[in-house]
């Protein structure tokens, strides 16, 4: 059904990409984690969560027991003071927090309807009333109610990080692709020409190391001369840094998985014979 040339030029392409991916997915990764983004998004989601944007009321408070945030003494007095940021609440442990920090008599559901009427914050207030109305008097359903109004919050919040998240990656992946002048539509035209250079491809990479980036390395990509010049070619080299930007939006599990069943398919035919160094230098030079 496909001829060997594309077969080479698809798995070419598609290890760039799979690569690209897995290569900005490991640096997103280290970013997130250098810089707390799931921490300080989760902060961010329940300080709106709980109508306290200043981190001076419940979410501080919050924040400050033992079952949320195990890690600090339980004396904040202010965001700063915030030394350790869990990246993930349990939602019965939200509930459960949030439940000591209302009531006054711990374990008296009837005495919890009116600590909550105490409340200051009408937001916060008008939102647990109605959990404690529907719990009918049950401690165990308004736990499961505060829990199941925390997992609703959370999926916002989880869509939040993921559309930064989508942003960071996209912002990565053109870095990377201007940096190593990676431009899809100089690449295919190459690969459809000598389709060998793909042939050497037998395995789709599985981690950032020193072979996979080395076998990126073996297509054509990369400056040839730097800074370009700014003519028609140049617009048309934009227009491929932007398709290898977009491929960053299917994410590395799509690129790994079309990759694993190219695969497949070659290895129902023969390969074409390994290109020569010189041959490939030659057709990296651009005119």
């Amino acid at each position: 059904m496909f001829n060997s040339s594309v077969l080479e030029v698809a798995i070419g392409l598609t290890f760039c990409y799979a690569t690209l991916a897995l290569i900005v997915s490991t640096l997103q990764e280290a970013l997130a984690s250098a810089l707390q983004m799931r921490a300080r998004t989760l902060l961010g989601g329940i300080k709106t969560m709980l109508n306290d944007p200043r981190f001076n009321g419940m979410a501080r408070a919050l924040y400050s027991h033992a079952l949320i945030n195990p890690h600090d003494d339980g004396q904040l007095s202010s965001q700063s003071g915030l030394r350790h940021k869990p990246s993930y609440i349990e939602p019965l442990h939200f509930a459960i927090a949030l439940i000591d920090l209302v009531q006054r008599v711990p374990g008296k559901i009837d005495q919890l309807g009116s600590d909550i009427d105490t409340l200051r914050d009408p937001q916060l207030r008008r939102a647990l009333q109605g959990i404690y109305l529907r719990a009918n008097g049950d401690l165990k359903l308004f736990q499961d109610g505060v829990a199941a109004w925390f997992d609703s919050a959370m999926d916002r919040v989880s869509g939040e990080y993921k559309r930064r998240s989508l942003l960071v990656s996209v912002l990565l992946s053109l870095l990377l692709t201007i940096m190593f002048n990676i431009d899809s539509i100089h690449l295919f035209k190459t690969l459809w020409q000598h389709p060998a250079l793909a042939a050497h491809i037998t395995a789709a990479p599985t981690a950032v190391n020193r072979e996979s980036i080395d076998l990126l390395f073996t297509l054509p990509i990369g400056w040839e001369k730097f800074p370009p010049l700014w003519d028609g070619s140049f617009l048309l080299q934009v227009a491929g840094w932007i398709i290898t930007t977009s491929t960053s939006l299917f994410g590395a599990p799509f690129w790994f998985s079309t990759l694993q069943r190219i695969m497949q398919l070659r290895g129902t035919g023969a390969k074409p014979e390994e290109a020569l160094p010189l041959v490939r230098a030659r057709i990296m030079r651009r005119v």
